[in-house]
């Protein structure tokens, strides 16, 4: 049968799906992205992405993965040698780490269990016990997608500051951006990496750099090669809505929509409304008797949740049922976490009921594939929306 009615539910983390409203403002024409209207779109994107960063300083845009924003925050602020303090959360923050160490800085990697976030007691430790300030940057990933884990961002902020180090801070926020509360200015972090595929519900191709005055000023100094990621050439052009080089002219063109949208809802309830969907499939994964692979409660994910499979069953035979019977696509485990855990993801363009449709999608294919595990994860999880849904009511009588 080539045809299959409905729509295909892609709940992975990332890329997600595309709303309507962003899918028809991409499909405009394209305009001249040197003319006076582009430079209008320009300064009204400038200007809502720092609200989505939380920060008064600038935000670049480059036409690129989240990849490249990496490589952007690191060129830019660094040099040849430069030791820099990472930590092996997942599979992103150990990509992160290689590409570090490929352009010559010197990374020294505290290893994790894949569990749990970056602790700041470590950090705090590791900065002190550097007395002669060699380390000139820590990195982090603020939602690693592979495990379902957040780190405290404003916690690893005090911790520097505790250690009283100058270190640059720089911060992963790819699949966290616009779905998990991020403060840029409030927490000290010197440049933010984003990506467009995720939170900001847009197809993948567009990437970010939130830049503090701090890390302009290293920027001065690094001497890393650059030339296509060179903050400078873009902030003077952005000064008037332009950039140095051709841009993704019509995926700013849904960058200006999604932005709109978000402002719409509010970001504070876009937060809520994440945090909600993923109680909800926490409280599901739990009564079919399965485990969520994140260890620490306060670091639980806002955007997606890594199920642990039970052993002896493979997460990708149980990802391939699920896509052929239910035409229903679930992250693959990655890195190390490979056949033994699906990501659920539950972030962007999403609601109670597109929710309640993947979770029921996961319990039909755990039955097909004989999978073990208790009935009612989906009523667990409606019992949470509807009680929720209450809660509100009551909060606004």
């Amino acid at each position: 049968m080539a045809y299959r009615s409905g729509r295909h539910f892609l709940q992975i983390p990332g890329p997600t799906n595309v709303p309507d409203r962003v899918l028809r403002a991409i499909d405009n024409a394209t305009m001249d992205h040197r003319g006076p209207e582009f430079g209008k779109l320009s300064l009204e994107i400038l200007d809502g992405l720092k609200n989505v960063f939380q920060t008064r300083q600038p935000v670049v845009i480059f036409p690129a993965s989240g990849t490249g924003a990496w490589e952007a925050a690191l060129v830019n602020t660094l040099s040849p040698g430069d030791r820099v303090l990472m930590f092996e959360t997942g599979h992103f923050a150990s990509l992160w780490q290689r590409m570090a160490a490929r352009l010559g800085v010197v990374v020294d990697l505290i290893p994790t269990d894949w569990r749990r976030g970056v602790d700041p007691a470590a950090v705090e430790a590791k900065l002190k016990e550097d007395g002669k300030h060699d380390i000139k940057a820590v990195c982090v990933v603020h939602n690693e997608t592979s495990t379902g884990v957040t780190s405290r961002i404003g916690a690893i902020h005090k911790a520097i500051n505790a250690a009283r180090h100058p270190a640059l801070y720089l911060v992963d926020t790819i699949s966290s951006l616009a779905s998990i509360d991020y403060r840029h200015d409030e927490w000290g972090v010197d440049v933010t990496v984003g990506g467009s595929q995720k939170g900001l519900m847009l197809p993948p191709g567009l990437s970010f750099n939130a830049v503090s005055e701090k890390a302009r000023k290293a920027s001065q100094s690094a001497r890393l090669p650059r030339s296509y990621w060179n903050w400078e050439e873009m902030l003077s052009s952005n000064k008037s809505g332009f950039f140095p080089y051709t841009p993704a002219t019509n995926l700013l063109y849904g960058l200006r929509e999604a932005l709109r949208m978000l402002s719409e809802e509010g970001l504070q309830n876009v937060f809520a409304r994440h945090a909600r969907h993923a109680e909800a499939t926490r409280r599901a994964v739990r009564a079919w008797g399965l485990e969520v692979r994140c260890a620490v409660p306060e670091e639980y994910s806002s955007t997606l949740t890594a199920v642990v499979m039970p052993s002896g069953h493979d997460a990708d035979a149980l990802r391939k049922i699920i896509l052929e019977a239910y035409d229903m696509s679930l992250g693959t485990g990655l890195g190390k976490l490979a056949g033994k855990v699906f990501r659920i993801g539950h972030l962007g363009d999403f609601n109670d009921l597109a929710l309640m449709g993947t979770l029921s999608g996961i319990e039909m294919g755990l039955a097909l594939a004989g999978v073990p595990h208790k009935k009612n994860g989906v009523l667990a999880a409606l019992d949470h929306l509807i009680e929720s849904a209450r809660a509100v009511s009551r909060k606004a009588a």
